[in-house]
């Protein structure tokens, strides 16, 4: 039963991962039919980032409301609804529009499902978790890119994620008995009082982590908004060759999630935290150096191998640092700081690609690396485990 409940959260995340890849393979394409700045796509992700926040915010509530299965499965609805939106849009105007569903949605199950897992799970299907994550965001590029190399419309690519999308909310609607039955396993999502945003930030060392966790996401969010556009004038290739290259990052993050699961039983979470703090330095070399186009490809998928580590093993260690009572609270405040980051510094980097150019992205990667680990390491100081 409880293997069964694992497969449908599996399925769940793969679900939030599908559309993530799609707007930034998409955005070459988009912005010709569009006739607007490339910095444009840094609008839609501000939409769909703060209506992400508000439904992170109010996570907590909603899993001891309704419980995690109905949250998770009425999220993935709103999702899908929202790709097929975006499929029917042919103006600028639809698709800020669409963005709001599709920010709801993905930050109830982002929130609810890591701190589900994060509670009752091993920290290897955290890491499977979001490996599954990652299959579903290469997916996504590669499905704008088979629309694009068969000359159909950029929409088609949402399209078929928005059919692949329904049919997961079949199984999400399906499967809402089973979580039901395996509440009597685990203990009751109820059993602890929503904090408030006074009392989660006089925690001690929650405001470091959140400043690294912000960190992460607007680095991640960066490569993945970004990174089809930075290949496109860093190595002058098509649109369709650069939305499917765009996807190296995703399958890198993926790669290294599935191995990661294998050891991270085997290793403390700030360990697997450093370990992708060093693979991630590596990456970024490679993309700071531009020596060759393969050296480049090569640095987009040790980015993600670096990544794939340190997203699971933040949130995994939230209950262990802080305490199971605290958890809900403290990541839905965490998702929502994260969603901050990639609200405001993919657009940030927009406008800065607009002003002077985009191959400038692998610098302003840099950045935020730094001071994510100097933040995680006075976090490891201040908690003591």
């Amino acid at each position: 039963m409880v293997s069964l409940l694992l497969f449908i959260i599996y399925l769940a995340f793969i679900s939030l991962g599908l559309p993530d890849g799609l707007v930034g393979a998409g955005w070459p394409a988009m912005q010709l039919e569009f006739k607007v700045p490339v910095s444009y796509a840094g609008i839609i992700t501000i939409i769909i980032c703060a209506f992400t926040i508000v439904s992170s915010l109010s996570t907590d509530y909603l899993t001891k409301k309704f419980g995690t299965g109905k949250v998770v499965a009425f999220s993935v609805l709103l999702t899908a609804s929202a790709l097929l939106g975006y499929s029917l849009s042919h103006d600028f105007l639809l698709l800020c529009l669409f963005a709001i569903p599709y920010g709801l949605g993905a930050g109830a199950i982002d929130a609810s499902l890591n701190n589900y897992v994060a509670l009752h799970f091993k920290s290897k299907h955290m890491s499977w978790l979001h490996c599954m994550w990652g299959i579903g965001a290469i997916l996504g590029p590669y499905a704008m890119s088979f629309a694009l190399t068969n000359n159909k419309p950029w929409n088609d690519g949402f399209l078929y994620i928005s059919l692949i999308q329904f049919v997961l909310v079949v199984f999400m609607f399906v499967s809402l008995p089973l979580w039901k039955k395996t509440s009597k396993i685990f203990k009751e999502e109820t059993k602890y009082k929503p904090l408030s945003i006074k009392e989660i930030f006089k925690t001690k060392g929650v405001f470091v982590l959140m400043i690294s966790f912000f960190c992460y996401c607007a680095l991640e969010q960066v490569v993945m908004l970004w990174a089809s556009s930075y290949l496109l004038g860093n190595n002058n290739i098509d649109e369709a060759l650069a939305a499917s290259l765009g996807s190296l990052f995703f399958i890198g993050m993926t790669l290294g999630r599935f191995l990661n699961g294998f050891i991270s039983d085997k290793l403390k979470d700030k360990q697997l935290i450093r370990m992708g703090f060093v693979i991630l330095a590596l990456g970024l070399i490679c993309l700071i150096i531009n020596i060759h186009p393969y050296v480049t490809y090569a640095g987009l998928i040790i980015v993600g191998l670096g990544c794939a580590p340190i997203y699971p093993s933040v949130i995994h260690s939230t209950p262990i640092y802080f305490g199971e009572e605290k958890s809900q609270s403290l990541i839905g405040v965490q998702m929502a700081c994260a969603y901050l980051g990639v609200l405001l510094m993919p657009p940030l980097f927009g406008i800065i690609a607009d002003a002077l150019s985009v191959t400038l992205m692998p610098y302003y990667l840099l950045l935020f690396f730094v001071v994510m680990l100097i933040t995680h390491e006075i976090l490891v100081k201040k908690v003591g485990k």
